[in-house]
């Protein structure tokens, strides 16, 4: 079976982590931008929304924290699915992140299996939502025409 990268943008304002993450993404496959403050993620996923299946995005950062930008990616790129990373011991955080409507998160430093279970599971709720999309507007276009097309 032909595996079909996840296409991740990470975002962390840890150059280091992020660039480690990044090769060893890279080396299984995955498609991997990376940013490192809210503000150049919410930046970037505007010119390459259709780019991201997942945005590994971690919770404590300066300016824009990670639960503000969740907020945001929520907000503007409702389809792109969140896994948010904490470095700090603190789970809290992290569960409130799920409840705005993070996919899961992690506590750093990450298992690299378990980080890559959880990108596959994002990666396909990503799919469902936009496959029940498609599905929804396939209705809509037969009821439109009367059922004939």
């Amino acid at each position: 079976m032909i595996k079909i990268p996840i296409r991740v943008l990470i975002v962390d304002d840890e150059k280091d982590f992020v660039e480690m993450l990044s090769l060893r993404l890279n080396e299984v496959g995955e498609k991997v931008m990376s940013a490192y403050s809210g503000k150049e993620c919410l930046d970037l996923l505007e010119k390459e929304k259709d780019n991201v299946d997942v945005v590994v995005l971690d919770i404590k950062m300066p300016g824009m924290d990670g639960i503000e930008v969740l907020g945001e990616i929520r907000k503007r790129f409702p389809l792109i699915e969140t896994i948010m990373l904490t470095g700090h011991g603190t789970t809290e955080t992290a569960v409130q992140g799920m409840k705005l409507g993070a996919f899961d998160y992690l506590l750093k430093p990450a298992d690299f299996a378990d980080l890559q279970e959880k990108l596959e599971g994002a990666r396909k709720r990503k799919d469902e939502q936009e496959e029940r999309i498609r599905q929804a507007e396939a209705k809509l276009l037969v009821r439109r025409s009367g059922g004939a097309f």
